[in-house]
């Protein structure tokens, strides 16, 4: 009897040692497709962008025009070429509402995937949400303050970012 629970066990423990190795290849797989998945969704909003910025009309040398463009918007307009937040597409409108109740604590890319509605335990998500953050950055809507944590101009005021659909 000893013998064959033994054998029960011995035979438990290659099964384990097998499936365990069998996740950590899936675990493996799927980082390296999150990775690849990751880089297409920057590289289709960054291609979608450029493609945007060719179809805008030229800037008129007597500075930008406060008229709504006609034709394709861009998702993350310059500051300087934009009336207010209203202008951005709603996702990045809730982001600036999050770096708003955030203060100067700032807001992180998970934190953003979160507000986006995005699954914040998905790496492809976050880094999604941190493009997102590092595009109003480079647009001179946010300031990355410290390394991940994104805060809104320093004298913009919290009051002029709404929330979408708050109607105002």
């Amino acid at each position: 009897m000893r013998a064959v629970l033994e054998a029960r066990r011995k035979a438990a423990v290659v099964r384990v040692e097998e499936l365990e190795a069998e996740l950590e290849r899936v675990r493996v797989d799927l980082a390296d497709a999150e990775e690849v998945l990751r880089c297409r969704v920057i590289g289709l909003e960054q291609y979608l962008e450029a493609l945007a910025e060719e179809e805008a009309p030229a800037m008129v040398v007597g500075g930008p025009s406060r008229r709504k463009p006609v034709g394709p918007r861009r998702a993350v307009p310059h500051r300087e070429n934009a009336a207010g937040v209203e202008d951005l597409l709603l996702d990045y409108q809730a982001v600036m509402a999050a770096a708003a109740e955030a203060g100067d604590d700032g807001l992180g890319a998970r934190r953003a995937a979160v507000v986006l509605g995005w699954d914040s335990a998905s790496a492809s998500r976050v880094e999604g949400a941190r493009a997102r953050l590092k595009r109003l950055v480079e647009r001179g809507w946010l300031v990355e303050t410290k390394p991940g944590r994104f805060t809104l101009l320093a004298g913009q005021q919290a009051d002029e970012v709404v929330r979408p659909g708050d109607g105002s």
